[in-house]
């Protein structure tokens, strides 16, 4: 697609935005803009879509979440989490094994960045995180 940025995009971000969360939501809704807008290619790894649709199915309803995830498909690709991520996120010192798993998702999916802001959980891993105020600053 092109020599545009990609990254993979953590729940936080995308929470952020759903839930209008202050004060992350302006940098946060920018980059899903962004990646709407086809500035940046932006992923979500398979399994964050099964807690996003959770989260925000419990804050509104199940059908409002079908057609929200719905909705952010046209715009995120799925970070494929097979058998090749699970058995490397193992061997990453993560304390909490769910950012692991993110993180090689992108490492396997060809991400340059894990857009995050919880950047401290993944400060041992292969790939960088930034926060999404560090990727719109690398945008400009």
């Amino acid at each position: 697609m092109g020599n545009r940025i990609k990254v993979l995009i953590d729940l936080n971000v995308i929470l952020d935005t759903l839930q209008l969360r202050q004060p992350h939501y302006p940098n946060s809704a920018r980059v899903l803009a962004y990646a709407e807008t086809g500035v940046i290619d932006g992923m979500v790894a398979a399994h964050s879509w099964t807690t996003l649709f959770y989260l925000y199915a419990k804050d509104q309803s199940a059908d409002l979440a079908r057609v929200r995830l719905t909705e952010i498909l046209q715009f995120l690709t799925v970070a494929p989490v097979d058998q090749a991520v699970i058995e490397q996120a193992l061997n990453l010192p993560y304390r909490d094994f769910e950012d692991a798993v993110q993180m090689m998702a992108a490492v396997r999916s060809g991400a340059e960045y894990l857009v995050t802001r919880n950047i401290l959980d993944f400060k041992a891993g292969p790939l960088q995180a930034i926060q999404p105020v560090e990727l719109l600053a690398l945008l400009k």
